[in-house]
């Protein structure tokens, strides 16, 4: 790794409850549901997930069902072995599910397109998924 990466939060308000938005993210099944593309995910703790047809892959660190997702996390076209740490935090808000998202040594150079991705590529599509559902 030559250089530190950059790092960003973003905090989201989701329709339903913590364990659904939990489900969609930690479910291949789930996964595939909201975002249209494959996915292979590993709900076990050093399993291994990849998704949007295997843009991106992970390993995970932490696993709390319903509260915390920690991944070593990557985008496949990144310089190899350089790994983010993407941590989803999940909480209960008033009408629905508060995420606090955090990825932290992402490359300067994919820091702007990373960090619009989880907009466009999860966050609007885990909402406008779960809004059908509730």
């Amino acid at each position: 790794m030559a250089s530190q990466g950059k790092s960003f939060k973003q905090v989201i308000h989701l329709p339903g409850t913590p364990k659904q938005a939990y489900g969609l993210l930690m479910t291949t099944k789930g996964h595939q549901a909201f975002s249209g593309a494959r996915a292979r995910i590993s709900a076990k703790v050093d399993g291994l997930c990849t998704a949007y047809d295997g843009y991106c892959e992970a390993r995970n660190v932490q696993l709390e069902p319903g509260l915390m997702i920690v991944q070593a996390w990557r985008a496949t076209d990144w310089e190899e072995g350089w790994w983010s740490t993407a941590t989803w935090d999940f909480a209960t808000s008033k009408g629905g599910t508060k995420l606090t998202f955090t990825q932290k040594n992402i490359p300067a150079k994919d820091y702007e397109d990373i960090k619009q991705g989880w907009v466009d590529y999860y966050w609007e599509p885990m909402k406008a998924y779960l809004g059908k559902k509730a």
